[in-house]
């Protein structure tokens, strides 16, 4: 059976000490696909994992498709939009949290049914809402072409805000707005749950953000900067950067304040076509295949790669 979970590949990018790690046996009767198709033409660009079933964002039409990770089967479980749906975050609720990029909105999904619970329209053009994180007691959602998080409140019982909701929170500090490109793009917490971690994809640098007031503080990385950073995952301490161009995930050690960190390994594999995000599912990342460098048709293949992350 071809297990296809390839090596971890270890690059130094820096004089930072790199490993290089193989991936740990898988067992001899797992059957789980490392390699699920997507429906043709959908252009996927989020992930968000819970259990054995994976859920994919289109930023083409908005649909929203379920994958069986065990399986390969999959199925839509929420309609197009017309707009995109890009980062994801599933909670213990089954509830899934959408980032809208250009509509500059968020809704938020019922896992089992489909039906939109809360829709949130964050900013009017230029906007470009990207990825999205939960922390005990709310959903911040980034925004590429400003300077900005957006908050959503969450309530006792996790309970959704009205509408007009949420708060903008300015950023100040390190981080500084850069041209006209995909600025801030995946958003995690910190290792100790009090601040937020964000990447800037164009520059490549890492930032803090404090939650309560904005303020920005670059993440000594020495030697490193994340170029094309796109999505994040945080694992205990290790950060998974997704740097979709270069078809790789670079694995970061940080402290629990979220302030420094040391690259430890690089991971890549040959079915990477320009992934975009990561999610964590039964001993697996995830990552979809967004294929940027490929013109999208109805009928162009794209598929979500698993490997493992040691």
């Amino acid at each position: 059976m071809n297990r296809r979970i390839r090596t971890a590949i270890g690059v130094a990018l820096t004089a930072t000490l790199v490993t290089t790690a193989a991936p740990a046996p898988a067992a001899a009767h797992d059957r789980r696909p490392a390699v699920i198709a997507l429906p043709d033409g959908f252009q996927p660009e989020g992930i968000a994992a819970a259990g054995r079933y994976a859920w994919f964002g289109s930023r083409a039409t908005g649909e929203i498709y379920r994958a069986d990770l065990i399986t390969g089967a999959g199925r839509q479980v929420s309609p197009a939009t017309g707009t995109p749906s890009l980062g994801l975050k599933v909670d213990r609720r089954g509830r899934l949290f959408v980032a809208g990029g250009t509509a500059g909105d968020a809704r938020v999904i019922d896992t089992r049914t489909g039906a939109v619970l809360a829709r949130y329209r964050f900013a009017d053009a230029p906007t470009f809402v990207n990825d999205v994180t939960l922390t005990p007691d709310a959903a911040w959602f980034t925004d590429s072409n400003r300077p900005v998080l957006y908050r959503l409140p969450l309530g006792r019982g996790g309970t959704l805000p009205p509408a007009g909701g949420f708060t903008t929170l300015p950023l100040t500090g390190d981080f500084q707005q850069s041209g006209t490109g995909v600025n801030l793009n995946g958003i995690v917490p910190t290792p100790d749950g009090r601040g937020l971690i964000v990447v800037q994809s164009n520059t490549g640098i890492l930032f803090r953000v404090d939650p309560a007031t904005g303020v920005t503080t670059a993440v000594d990385v020495p030697g490193t900067t994340f170029v094309n950073g796109d999505g994040l995952l945080l694992i205990g301490r290790t950060l998974y950067v997704v740097q979709n161009r270069l078809n790789q995930i670079a694995v970061v050690e940080l402290n629990r304040a979220g302030t420094t960190g040391v690259l430890r390994r690089v991971l890549t594999d040959p079915d990477f076509d320009v992934p975009t995000t990561v999610a964590a599912a039964l001993g697996r990342l995830y990552l979809p295949n967004a294929r940027f460098s490929t013109p999208p048709t109805p009928a162009t293949p794209y598929t979500a790669v698993a490997v493992d992350g040691r």
